[in-house]
């Protein structure tokens, strides 16, 4: 990973809390990103371009159908799935050496911790479910995406978007809890940190998909598998028993009588597509460029004159 600048880091998140949650040994992934991770599957159809390495960033976290799906759309593709710590990486080698995984006879699938990710590039796709919006420095995590993939390459992220959890905030708000989240970061600001990475011709796409709990025990139970609240200002201490039983109570503003009387929320998700541009070379009078450089360049060429 690249090192964070203050000017990275998102206001309204705790690093610790961040870092924390991101390191969470968490058994499997939650159902909603299996299910944001099956949505983003499907618009790699629109892609031309067939992997032959990719890269599956934070699986654990990700989802293990998900990338079970990634994997037979290319299954000549070879994968480095990264984890975020060591303990995560062992638990995912486990599960992708299963022998039910085997299907995939002719892929090579190599896991790794976050501290062994060395300065590497070459990979023509870097897949990353739900990670972004959790991430105190945003910046540096798309950078270190970005060195990941060659020329060409492209990047396809998830992330929840600020209309997520809305109906909470003026729940939160009337009880004096502050904020439920700390705050989602907008599709357009998202573009326009992949242009200051060295992305090049992102893509942007939003939806809000509504979800309805028959009571708030069960909305509970779901939003403590999707995350934690990492707000910089949350509540510092442990909550009791008589904050459950009043949030419990709270959370009957949301219930719809049109729907039955379920309690109805909102995730806002927002999926993004980028390419790693061919390196510019500024030309003066007397210009150089590495080997590597002159190669990539030759090879665009070459496809570009067998297109025309």
């Amino acid at each position: 990973m690249q090192a964070s600048s203050s000017s990275d880091l998102v206001p309204s998140i705790d690093p610790i809390a961040s870092q924390r949650w991101t390191n969470w040994n968490h058994l499997e992934a939650p159902w909603l990103h299996e299910e944001i991770g099956r949505r983003m599957e499907e618009r790699l159809q629109w892609i031309r371009l067939q992997p032959q390495l990719w890269v599956d960033w934070a699986p654990l976290n990700g989802g293990f159908q998900t990338h079970a799906a990634v994997r037979a759309r290319y299954p000549k593709a070879n994968c480095l799935a990264v984890e975020m710590s060591e303990l995560r990486a062992q638990k995912v080698k486990m599960a992708l050496t299963n022998p039910g995984w085997q299907v995939w006879k002719r892929q090579a699938v190599s896991v790794i911790g976050l501290a062994g990710l060395s300065h590497r590039e070459g990979a023509d796709m870097v897949w990353a479910n739900m990670s972004l919006h959790s991430a105190v420095a945003p910046r540096s995590l798309l950078s270190t995406w970005h060195d990941l993939l060659k020329s060409n390459g492209f990047l396809m992220f998830s992330s929840l978007g600020p209309d997520t959890l809305r109906e909470l905030q003026p729940i939160y708000q009337q009880m004096g809890w502050g904020s439920p989240t700390h705050a989602f970061t907008d599709m357009h600001d998202w573009g326009d940190m992949l242009v200051q990475t060295g992305f090049a011709e992102p893509v942007m796409d939003m939806e809000r998909i509504k979800l309805s709990y028959a009571n708030a025990a069960d909305l509970l139970h779901d939003l403590r598998r999707w995350g934690r609240n990492l707000h910089l200002q949350r509540f510092a201490n442990l909550r009791g028993r008589n904050w459950r039983r009043s949030l419990e109570a709270a959370l009957t503003d949301l219930v719809k009588p049109d729907r039955q009387g379920r309690l109805e929320i909102t995730i806002e998700v927002i999926y993004g597509h980028a390419v790693k541009p061919l390196p510019k070379v500024r030309m003066q009078e007397q210009s150089s460029v590495t080997l590597e450089q002159m190669k990539t360049l030759l090879n665009q060429t070459s496809k570009n004159t067998r297109l025309e």
